[in-house]
């Protein structure tokens, strides 16, 4: 099945929020719609399994890993009419580029990402996508410290906050990473 027009859907919000499994919820419905559907994700996200997109609830789906963004065309089929990309703050800028290429060609493109750093700055490529994107979704966790709704990722290093002038990106999972709101999200200067 074909679509009328591209567009590009944007999930966002900060880790443990459910950006995966909402992806990987939209991926699925698009397969039952017998629609194509590719996925691509950094290689450097190796967390769980390397060619599967996984939520940190343990939902899965088959994934291509790609060194950058222009790598996405080297493996794009033409019958693909759906493509997914989890973690793309983690693509160079030239994501960006890529997701309007596909949705000008018609191709709907699912886009899941941090919108920000553990810093809680803007992530690499995602505030383009979002202002670019028809369709933003942003998810919100639950905060580790109070319970309230989450929008920012603590990153812990031997059980503090991490400093601001600490590298930015450093892949983990719960060792290393929480949901905070903004009130409990610290980053010591």
């Amino acid at each position: 099945m074909k679509h009328h027009m591209g567009t590009i859907e944007v999930i966002t919000g900060s880790m443990f929020c459910g950006k995966t499994d909402e992806l990987i919820r939209r991926l699925r419905r698009a397969t039952i719609a017998r629609q194509k559907v590719q996925v691509f994700k950094p290689t450097i996200d190796s967390r769980y399994t390397v060619e599967k997109v996984t939520s940190h609830a343990g939902s899965e789906y088959d994934a291509k890993p790609i060194q950058n963004a222009r790598a996405l065309h080297d493996w794009l089929d033409k019958a693909t009419t759906v493509v997914g990309i989890d973690e793309a703050q983690f693509f160079d800028l030239e994501i960006i580029e890529v997701c309007q290429e596909l949705a000008d060609r018609g191709l709907r493109v699912i886009v899941a990402g941090l919108d920000t750093d553990f810093r809680g700055e803007p992530f690499g490529p995602m505030p383009v996508l979002m202002a670019k994107a028809e369709v933003v979704d942003k998810l919100h966790a639950i905060c580790m410290v109070c319970g309230e709704p989450a929008c920012r990722t603590q990153r812990l290093v031997d059980g503090s906050p991490a400093r601001y002038s600490d590298p930015v990106v450093i892949v983990g999972a719960s060792e290393l990473y929480e949901a905070r709101c903004r009130q409990h999200h610290e980053v010591p200067r």
